[in-house]
Protein backbone atom coordinates (compact mmCIF):
# COMPACT_ATOMS: atom_id res chain seq x y z
CA UNK A 1 0.00 0.00 0.00
CA UNK A 2 2.71 2.33 1.14
CA UNK A 3 4.36 1.68 -2.82
CA UNK A 4 0.97 2.52 -4.11
CA UNK A 5 0.45 5.76 -2.44
CA UNK A 6 4.29 6.86 -3.48
CA UNK A 7 3.63 6.42 -7.58
CA UNK A 8 0.56 7.47 -6.97
CA UNK A 9 1.61 11.11 -5.83
CA UNK A 10 4.85 10.96 -8.04
CA UNK A 11 2.32 10.64 -10.88
CA UNK A 12 0.20 12.99 -9.37
CA UNK A 13 3.19 15.24 -9.20
CA UNK A 14 4.05 14.30 -12.81
CA UNK A 15 0.74 15.26 -14.22
CA UNK A 16 0.57 18.58 -12.17
CA UNK A 17 4.25 19.56 -13.77
CA UNK A 18 3.14 18.71 -17.43
CA UNK A 19 0.27 20.74 -16.52
CA UNK A 20 1.67 24.23 -15.67
CA UNK A 21 4.65 23.59 -17.58
CA UNK A 22 4.92 26.32 -19.88
CA UNK A 23 4.75 26.46 -23.70
CA UNK A 24 8.09 26.37 -25.81
CA UNK A 25 7.60 29.92 -27.31
CA UNK A 26 7.14 31.65 -24.16
CA UNK A 27 9.42 31.29 -20.94
CA UNK A 28 7.75 30.63 -17.58
CA UNK A 29 9.62 34.03 -16.38
CA UNK A 30 7.44 35.64 -18.72
CA UNK A 31 4.31 34.21 -17.87
CA UNK A 32 3.01 36.33 -15.18
CA UNK A 33 -1.02 36.66 -16.72
CA UNK A 34 -3.84 35.48 -14.71
CA UNK A 35 -4.83 33.21 -17.92
CA UNK A 36 -1.82 31.87 -19.16
CA UNK A 37 -1.31 27.93 -19.18
CA UNK A 38 -5.37 27.76 -18.55
CA UNK A 39 -6.54 29.48 -22.30
CA UNK A 40 -6.68 26.19 -24.57
CA UNK A 41 -5.87 28.96 -27.44
CA UNK A 42 -2.47 29.59 -26.26
CA UNK A 43 -1.92 25.73 -26.30
CA UNK A 44 -3.74 25.49 -29.88
CA UNK A 45 -1.45 28.96 -30.60
CA UNK A 46 1.53 27.20 -29.89
CA UNK A 47 1.13 24.02 -31.76
CA UNK A 48 0.64 26.32 -34.70
CA UNK A 49 3.12 27.77 -33.98
CA UNK A 50 5.59 24.81 -33.93
CA UNK A 51 4.73 23.51 -37.24
CA UNK A 52 4.60 26.93 -38.31
CA UNK A 53 1.38 27.89 -38.97
CA UNK A 54 1.60 31.30 -38.97
CA UNK A 55 -2.05 32.15 -39.89
CA UNK A 56 -3.69 29.37 -37.31
CA UNK A 57 -1.14 30.70 -34.66
CA UNK A 58 -2.50 34.10 -35.62
CA UNK A 59 -6.54 32.90 -35.18
CA UNK A 60 -5.87 31.52 -31.62
CA UNK A 61 -3.45 34.27 -30.27
CA UNK A 62 -5.70 36.65 -31.12
CA UNK A 63 -8.31 34.73 -29.75
CA UNK A 64 -6.52 34.28 -26.59
CA UNK A 65 -5.99 38.10 -26.53
CA UNK A 66 -9.99 38.59 -26.88
CA UNK A 67 -10.38 36.70 -23.57
CA UNK A 68 -7.34 38.09 -21.68
CA UNK A 69 -6.48 41.75 -23.37
CA UNK A 70 -3.53 41.62 -20.20
CA UNK A 71 -2.19 38.55 -21.33
CA UNK A 72 1.42 39.74 -21.90
CA UNK A 73 2.63 36.29 -23.31
CA UNK A 74 -0.61 36.18 -25.95
CA UNK A 75 0.34 39.67 -27.50
CA UNK A 76 4.06 38.53 -27.14
CA UNK A 77 2.99 35.36 -29.45
CA UNK A 78 0.72 37.16 -31.23
CA UNK A 79 3.45 39.50 -32.37
CA UNK A 80 5.45 36.80 -32.95
CA UNK A 81 2.82 34.99 -35.43
CA UNK A 82 2.54 38.26 -36.72
CA UNK A 83 6.56 38.59 -37.78
CA UNK A 84 7.07 35.22 -38.64
CA UNK A 85 4.42 35.50 -41.52
CA UNK A 86 5.92 38.89 -42.56
CA UNK A 87 3.46 41.38 -41.06
CA UNK A 88 5.18 44.06 -38.91
CA UNK A 89 2.80 46.68 -38.10
CA UNK A 90 0.58 44.70 -36.28
CA UNK A 91 4.07 42.62 -35.13
CA UNK A 92 4.82 46.26 -33.61
CA UNK A 93 1.40 46.92 -32.12
CA UNK A 94 0.59 43.78 -30.37
CA UNK A 95 4.66 43.78 -29.00
CA UNK A 96 3.87 47.24 -27.77
CA UNK A 97 0.76 45.66 -25.88
CA UNK A 98 3.22 42.89 -24.26
CA UNK A 99 5.62 45.27 -23.20
CA UNK A 100 2.77 48.30 -21.76
CA UNK A 101 1.65 45.07 -19.59
CA UNK A 102 5.01 44.08 -18.60
CA UNK A 103 8.35 45.90 -19.81
CA UNK A 104 10.60 43.31 -18.41
CA UNK A 105 8.89 40.82 -20.60
CA UNK A 106 12.32 38.64 -22.31
CA UNK A 107 10.50 37.16 -24.83
CA UNK A 108 8.96 40.10 -26.25
CA UNK A 109 11.85 42.51 -25.73
CA UNK A 110 13.95 39.85 -27.65
CA UNK A 111 11.50 39.24 -30.68
CA UNK A 112 10.57 43.28 -30.74
CA UNK A 113 14.53 43.49 -31.06
CA UNK A 114 14.46 41.03 -34.09
CA UNK A 115 11.72 43.04 -35.94
CA UNK A 116 13.13 46.00 -35.16
CA UNK A 117 16.69 44.44 -37.34
CA UNK A 118 13.72 43.62 -39.76
CA UNK A 119 12.35 46.84 -40.50
CA UNK A 120 16.38 48.18 -40.33
CA UNK A 121 16.52 49.94 -37.33
CA UNK A 122 19.59 48.81 -35.48
CA UNK A 123 19.28 51.48 -32.52
CA UNK A 124 15.79 50.66 -31.49
CA UNK A 125 16.66 46.87 -31.71
CA UNK A 126 20.21 48.04 -29.27
CA UNK A 127 18.15 49.27 -26.99
CA UNK A 128 15.97 46.32 -26.59
CA UNK A 129 19.42 44.12 -26.21
CA UNK A 130 20.32 47.15 -23.39
CA UNK A 131 17.19 46.04 -21.89
CA UNK A 132 17.16 42.61 -21.91
CA UNK A 133 20.91 42.95 -19.96
CA UNK A 134 19.69 45.08 -17.50
CA UNK A 135 16.45 42.14 -16.77
CA UNK A 136 18.54 38.88 -16.91
CA UNK A 137 22.47 39.68 -17.72
CA UNK A 138 24.66 38.85 -20.56
CA UNK A 139 23.87 35.30 -20.47
CA UNK A 140 20.35 34.77 -20.92
CA UNK A 141 18.76 32.79 -23.56
CA UNK A 142 17.13 35.97 -24.92
CA UNK A 143 19.94 38.28 -24.29
CA UNK A 144 22.42 35.94 -26.41
CA UNK A 145 19.80 34.99 -29.40
CA UNK A 146 19.37 39.04 -29.66
CA UNK A 147 23.33 39.41 -29.42
CA UNK A 148 23.70 36.81 -32.60
CA UNK A 149 20.26 38.07 -34.41
CA UNK A 150 22.39 42.13 -34.43
CA UNK A 151 25.72 40.61 -34.87
CA UNK A 152 24.77 38.96 -38.24
CA UNK A 153 22.69 41.95 -39.19
CA UNK A 154 26.03 44.09 -38.73
CA UNK A 155 27.83 41.60 -40.42
CA UNK A 156 25.43 41.49 -43.30
CA UNK A 157 23.73 44.90 -43.39
CA UNK A 158 20.60 42.84 -44.81
CA UNK A 159 17.55 41.91 -42.98
CA UNK A 160 16.87 39.04 -45.07
CA UNK A 161 19.61 37.34 -43.21
CA UNK A 162 17.80 37.38 -40.03
CA UNK A 163 15.09 35.22 -41.82
CA UNK A 164 17.74 32.25 -43.13
CA UNK A 165 18.08 30.38 -39.64
CA UNK A 166 14.83 29.50 -37.36
CA UNK A 167 17.03 29.79 -34.28
CA UNK A 168 17.64 33.44 -34.83
CA UNK A 169 13.84 33.84 -34.23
Amino acid sequence: MKTFRMVFTVAALMLAGLAFAPLDGYAASNNDSSTAGKDPNMTKGQAAVDVGDWNEAVRHFTSAVKVDSDNADAHNMLAYSYRRSGQLDPAFEHYGHALAINPRHKGANEYIGEAYLMSGDLAKAEEHLAALKDICGKGCRETRKLTKSIARYKESHDKQALLDDDQNW
